[in-house]
């Protein structure tokens, strides 16, 4: 198992904090928030790590990240999106790096302190993501459940105006290798992105795939709002409060 950490994008909703540096890079109490993706995989015994990021300061990366020996990452890769093209466009850059192995994928501004121990060593074949209610349903894409059967998927949906149901999917994801194939068979939305709800579904096509939920704190710290709430749980958790 192969691990990927999407950390591309321009970050724009938190000008101009990320204006001086890659949004990823900003402290969520007292670490980079990427190290907090780094540790839910290595957590998982996932060393071999390909961050995919992009934009003008994707060198700080380096500087901070290093060769992640010291993150516990045994072997570390870059690769650089060229332009803001998605979720999807992000992980085919990572198709070499996987060398026809599976991948865990997070993105790069997720914090959580779920255990995905037992996701990773129980994954086979197929998809299986991670799902989570949220109050806000209208930012993510969103799951519709069979309704003779409420374990299985029968749909999901980017961002709906009217949600089916409060259960988001969360950015973190494990596919086998075909999802390089499915990436390479959507077509980019009407923003002009490949998304990577579209893969999900060609899963759900399949029959293919599954679905956990993420038990544990999570959050994505992609807006102030959300970066604050990031902040404070963190620190209330390392202060045992």
């Amino acid at each position: 198992m192969k691990g990927v950490i999407l950390a591309g994008g321009l970050g724009t909703r938190l000008y101009p904090l990320t204006r001086v540096t890659n949004k990823h890079l900003l402290p969520v109490y007292n670490k980079p928030m990427i190290f907090y993706p780094i540790e839910t995989l290595v957590k998982a015994g996932i060393d071999e790590i390909m961050v995919v990021t992009g934009g003008p300061h994707c060198g700080h990366f380096m500087s901070i990240l290093k060769n992640g020996h010291e993150l516990g990452i045994k072997h570390l890769e870059y690769a650089y999106q060229e332009n803001e093209g998605g979720i999807a466009d992000a992980l085919s850059l990572a198709k070499d790096f996987a060398d026809g192995d599976s991948v865990t994928v997070i993105l790069g501004d997720n914090t959580s302190d779920a255990d995905i121990v037992q996701s990773v060593k129980d994954f086979t074949e197929g998809a299986l993501i991670f799902l989570k209610e949220v109050s806000d349903p209208e930012r993510f894409g969103i799951a519709t459940f069979d309704p003779k059967d409420s374990s299985k998927i029968i749909n999901i949906t980017e961002k709906p105006k009217t949600p089916d149901t409060n259960w988001a999917v969360t950015g973190v994801y494990i596919y086998d290798n075909q999802v390089f194939d499915f990436i390479s068979q959507i077509k980019p939305s009407a923003r002009g992105e490949l998304e990577i709800t579209d893969v999900n579904n060609k899963y759900v096509e399949k029959g293919q795939l599954v679905w956990s939920e993420l038990k544990g704190y999570w959050w994505d710290a992609g807006t102030f709002d959300t970066l604050l709430e990031a902040n404070n749980y963190w620190a209330k958790k390392a202060n045992g409060s």
